[in-house]
This record gives C-alpha cells, sequence and structure tokens, in this order.
C-alpha cells in the first residue's frame, strides 16, 4: 500500500504518523500559537525529528462553528508558510488541510504533495478535477454540511454503512476523473455526536472494506477531553489511547498534534505482527 509523493513511494504498510501546523488563530487545541516564522519553523523542525512524515498545514479553522475566512486571507496565511518551511526543510512532505480547488492548486504549486480535504470535493466542485491534473495525493473525509453546519447533521439511521456508502461514492467520481492514491479519513468529530464517534471508532476495521489507506484523526479532540471531564490540553493520554486502537483496527496514518507519541505508538504496535 504505497502512496506517490513528488515522486518518492510512501510504503504505508508501516503506518505513518502527519504531524499538525494551524495557522489559524482559533483552532480548538494550538490556536494563534505559531504566528512568525521563528515558532513555525521550531515546531516542523520538532516533529520532523520526531519522526514526522508528514506536516498538514491548515489556515482554515474546522472547528465546530468555526468562522469562515474568505479565500484570499486563507491564501495569505499559507502560502508564505509553505514558502518558508520549504526553503528551511527542502524534502519535507507537505499535506494541504482545505477544501478549496484554487488554494489546493497554488499549494501544490509552491511545493506541497498531499491534498487534505474535509469535504471530500463537496464543498468546491473543482476540487476532484484540480486534484485529477495536479496528480498528488488526495485525503478525503467524511463530513455533513459545513464546518459552521456539521453538528446539525448528525443524524444517521446506520452510522457506520452511511460512512462507508458516502466514502464509495466519493472514491467512484475521484477514480472516474483520474485521482490515484486516496486516502480515507472517517471524519471523528465532523457531524458526530460523541457517541457515535465511539460508535465509529468501535467498527473502524469495516473501512478497510474500501481497500484503502485509512486516516485515524481523534487527536486532543472532544471525544476524548469531554468524555474525560478535562481539556484539549489535558488530552494526550487519551489521544495516545485511541491512537493504538486505531492502528490495532487498521489505521495507515495518524494525523496528530504530538509526533514523539504517536511514533512511539506505531512503534510498539509493529512489535505485535
Amino acid at each position: 500500500m504505497t502512496i506517490n509523493c513528488k515522486g518518492q513511494l510512501i510504503d504505508l504498510t508501516t503506518p505513518k504518523v502527519m504531524g499538525i501546523l494551524n495557522l489559524t488563530p482559533d483552532s480548538f487545541y494550538d490556536g494563534g500559537r505559531y504566528k512568525d516564522e521563528h515558532t513555525v519553523l521550531k515546531h516542523v523542525e520538532k516533529m520532523l525529528t520526531e519522526g514526522a512524515t508528514f506536516i498538514d498545514i491548515g489556515a482554515y479553522s474546522s472547528r465546530p462553528n468555526a468562522e469562515h475566512i474568505s479565500e484570499n486571507e486563507e491564501l495569505q496565511r499559507i502560502l508564505p508558510i509553505i514558502n518558508l518551511v520549504l526553503k528551511e526543510f527542502p524534502n519535507v512532505l507537505l499535506s494541504i488541510d482545505t477544501f478549496r480547488s484554487n488554494i489546493a492548486r497554488q499549494c501544490v504549486e509552491a511545493g506541497a504533495c498531499v491534498i487534505n480535504d474535509i469535504s471530500a470535493g463537496k464543498l468546491d466542485e473543482q476540487m476532484l478535477q484540480t486534484v485529477a491534473d495536479l496528480h498528488v495525493p488526495y485525503i478525503m473525509m467524511h463530513m455533513k454540511g459545513t464546518p459552521q453546519t456539521m453538528q446539525q447533521f448528525s443524524q444517521y439511521d446506520n452510522l457506520v454503512k452511511e460512512v462507508l456508502f458516502y466514502f464509495s461514492e466519493r472514491i467512484a467520481v475521484a477514480r472516474s476523473l483520474g485521482i490515484v492514491d486516496i486516502i480515507v479519513d472517517p471524519g471523528f468529530g465532523f457531524s458526530k455526536t460523541i457517541a457515535q464517534n465511539y460508535e465509529l471508532l468501535s467498527n473502524f476495521e469495516q473501512l478497510k472494506m474500501l481497500e484503502l489507506p485509512i486516516l485515524a484523526g481523534v487527536s486532543r479532540k472532544s471525544m476524548i477531553y469531554k468524555t474525560l471531564e478535562n481539556s484539549s490540553e489535558n488530552a494526550l493520554n487519551g489521544t495516545t489511547v485511541l491512537n493504538t486502537i486505531t492502528l490495532q483496527k487498521g489505521a495507515s496514518i495518524l494525523r496528530v498534534h504530538d509526533v514523539k507519541e504517536a511514533v512511539e505508538c506505531v512503534k510498539l504496535m509493529q512489535q505485535l505482527n
């Protein structure tokens, strides 16, 4: 199970870790933390040193009820950072967390090599064709509505079945356009209640039916800290527990705020095989 990033084949048979770099002032955990060149580069260096294979950069907050920002503002936040990071770390594999095709195109042209789309192409009808034209791996996530409305759309007759159906339809469209490397992300916390997140986690291995790499993004989310009655700042231990469960159930990529701990999860899990 490999994906092609800038001509480099990444083998996902051994799970990989994707470190998060949020450029948004209002993200639920690290909002506003990386606002100058020094803090950005220090954080990227730390994540790479700790073993991150990918760095996922996002400039549009997708937490529930996040503020909507213009395409221009998203671009102004993200492009200088791509250039900065690639100048310092020319071999880094950058994933771009965006649902806008124009942002995706400009970021890949600037040197990014993966597109991570929370909407699986549903919020921008040009996205899938754009990704196909760019020949980059595409992470498609399950979500209903938008970040501003998604929590209104948590009604399901059969959550797991609906998530699988959603992906089978989105994958078919992506394949028809020529997208080769597809990764699925079930979207923990997106248009799902806490109970539904755990239902999804319980059935995580069913996503293997899609025969594609699976990304797990549970890092410091409310499904952890609300259940434990603490905060995102105190959710690292819970994150490690849930990351371990997703690895047991077939996750290929862990998308995390804390790279060192996730890499340790992968290393320890590999000892069981």
